[in-house]
């Protein structure tokens, strides 16, 4: 038996695969049986009740409401190649289709069929690629082989075929939206009422056994050789009759479209009221379009008034609610990360070498020896040392500046365009003025630590006592270095406090002239290093804040103003001029609202007509 064709109505738009066909009927007036033919199965099947279900659907479909993702429930046609799926159309549309060796259907086909009391005679149009061409009935074939043609281009090899009902099986593994059409019955009916009854693939809707028409038949010849044939034939009569012609198929097709869509359209209209909420509310989020300078004026204060307000909470007071998941965004945390790591690069500075102990201090002092009193340790070689070890730390400082207002000018330029994303028109010019406020900061930091670096090198001074602390403490070890000195005889190893840690101090013992004021030298300089790094650190963060502050709440206002004022930068008047983006985006989302309402109710029309045959069927 010819593999069968299967109708499975699952949601899918009407631009499916190749072998797939959607049959949308529209029917506005009823048509005159006196005048015109009898209406194909299809039409035949429709009544009063299904109508408005399936017109429902078409109107939906009319409106493109699957361009805004809302799918529809569509009849797919599935089967093997030459099986007999455009015949079955045919058949149950009463419209000639392509048919015949090497013919294969490779464009989707929509058939839209209105009828037309006042009309004897058939109008039949087709359209294609934006054009719209009168077709004679006994050309309808040859129409849409030309149209196939110019859309899919010439076929000139087989397509291989298909196993549809696994295809089916794929998407509908209950089998509750499948219903298979068994065509071609005649050619091999030997056991064909057995596999329709027995239904070993599990097809929940049942079989119809059809005869489609054959040569130049006409439809009405085709349906009387069709009931003949599944009445006289000695294998076929036995089918139920509730299972075999092409009536009882359109009959079931068309009962089975207006159970799917009654159980669709709750789901629909669920669909289309989220779609429309979500798309209002898209639309009231947009920015007011303005209408003059007043207007624009008042939204430019007021982008920087909130501007102003995001930087103070994310650079001065650490809250970090607008970027709750950006940790670059949480900016106190990441400026203390950035000094703790100066902090670290600082101190990792190591001055305090064990090879060759002291014999910086005693060159110092060689090198500033003077007439005057023994013993006495002058300030002059202190700060010679001192300004040595500011040289090597000098440019670290300075570096670290330029890392803080390189990351404070990411973090303005996002705040500031965030706020003005409505508003591209001021984007260049804010962005411009930002990014020239923060290279003016950056200069004035930088002149700020050389300032620092040149104090340091210039004055030894402190009041903090911790210096006195620290230089009593490590000076306390001068009685056990000295004894080691003069005593030949002890071991020249020793393990001395201050971060010096075990050295060995026997090349010192040919120096012992000088070795116990280079000791007190070294000493008060490891105590007073540590004040001039805490100092480094401590005033850098410091200014930074200060610097900050400065920058959020005086300088930035009055820096994008005189930008946006400046002959290069437009003025408040270009704010009047809206975005094409926003515009466009404006326009969509105002059509896709009008969309979804009337949408929304041609659905509400149609539930309401189904409640009310409901309460009539009740009463």
């Amino acid at each position: 038996m010819k593999k069968t064709s299967t109708k499975s109505a699952q949601q899918k738009t009407d631009n499916s695969s190749s072998k797939s066909h959607a049959v949308i009927l529209d029917d506005d007036q009823k048509p005159n049986l006196a005048d015109v033919a009898p209406a194909p199965p299809i039409v035949a099947s429709v009544n009063d009740k299904i109508r408005p279900l399936l017109d429902c659907v078409d109107k939906l479909r009319h409106l493109n409401i699957m361009q805004e993702g809302i799918q529809l429930p569509t009849i797919v046609v599935v089967g093997d190649q030459s099986s007999g799926k455009s015949s079955v159309l045919e058949s149950l549309a009463g419209i000639s289709l392509p048919k015949g060796q090497g013919i294969c259907t490779r464009v989707p086909l929509i058939m839209r069929l209105q009828n037309e009391s006042k009309m004897c005679a058939p109008n039949l149009h087709l359209e294609y690629n934006g054009k719209s061409i009168h077709v004679d009935e006994l050309r309808v074939a040859d129409a849409i082989v030309n149209a196939t043609d110019e859309i899919a281009g010439q076929a000139t090899v087989d397509f291989p075929t298909c196993e549809s009902i696994r295809m089916s099986q794929k998407v509908d593994k209950t089998g509750e939206r499948t219903l298979a059409v068994v065509t071609k019955g005649d050619k091999a009916p030997e056991g064909l009422l057995e596999k329709v009854t027995a239904d070993e693939v599990n097809i929940g809707l049942g079989y119809v056994c059809v005869r489609n028409r054959i040569g130049n038949e006409t439809y009405e010849e085709a349906r009387k050789d069709e009931a003949r044939l599944f009445s006289t034939h000695p294998l076929l009569s036995k089918i139920d009759k509730s299972m075999v012609g092409v009536p009882v198929l359109a009959q079931k097709l068309v009962r089975i479209q207006a159970t799917i869509i009654s159980k669709c359209l709750p789901d629909i209209v669920r669909r289309i009221n989220d779609k429309l909420a979500a798309n209002v509310a898209e639309l009231n989020r947009l920015p007011k379009h303005l209408s003059s300078v007043a207007e624009a004026l008042t939204t430019f204060m007021c982008i920087l008034s909130t501007s102003k307000d995001s930087l103070k909470k994310i650079l001065v007071r650490g809250e970090f609610d607008e970027y709750p998941d950006e940790k670059e965004m949480h900016c106190t945390a990441r400026l203390v990360e950035m000094l703790d790591q100066y902090s670290k690069e600082l101190d990792a500075k190591n001055f305090e070498k064990k090879e060759d102990f002291l014999m910086e201090e005693i060159r110092a002092l060689e090198e500033t020896k003077g007439i005057g009193l023994p013993n006495f340790l002058p300030r002059g070689v202190f700060l010679n040392v001192l300004q040595k070890r500011v040289k090597e730390i000098a440019t670290m400082p300075e570096h670290f500046t330029g890392e803080v207002w390189n990351y404070i000018e990411r973090i303005v330029i996002k705040v500031l365009m965030h706020h003005c994303d409505n508003y591209p028109q001021l984007q260049s010019s804010t962005r411009r003025a930002a990014q020239n406020l923060i290279a003016k900061k950056k200069d004035e930091s930088v002149d700020w630590v050389r300032e620092i670096i040149g104090m340091e090198n210039q004055t030894d001074y402190t009041c903090n006592p911790e210096y006195v602390a620290n230089c009593s403490k490590i000076m306390a070890q001068q009685t056990a270095f000295m004894e080691i000195m003069n005593d030949h005889k002890k071991s020249s190893v020793i393990n001395l406090a201050g971060g010096i840690g075990v050295i060995d101090v026997g090349h010192l013992r040919k120096h012992v002239g000088v070795v116990q004021q280079a000791f007190e030298l070294k000493m008060r300089m490891i105590a007073y290093w540590k004040i001039v790094l805490m100092r480094l650190v401590d005033s850098m963060a410091l200014h930074i804040m200060f610097s900050i502050q400065n920058t959020i709440n005086k300088q930035m206002e009055e820096e994008i103003v005189k930008d946006l004022m400046a002959p290069e930068g437009g003025g408040i008047e270009r704010m009047l001029d809206e975005s094409p983006l926003v515009a466009e985006k404006r326009n969509r989302l105002k059509k896709s609202i009008k969309l979804l309402n009337e949408s929304k109710e041609v659905v509400s029309n149609v539930m309401d007509r189904i409640s009310f045959h409901g309460d009539q069927e009740r009463d």
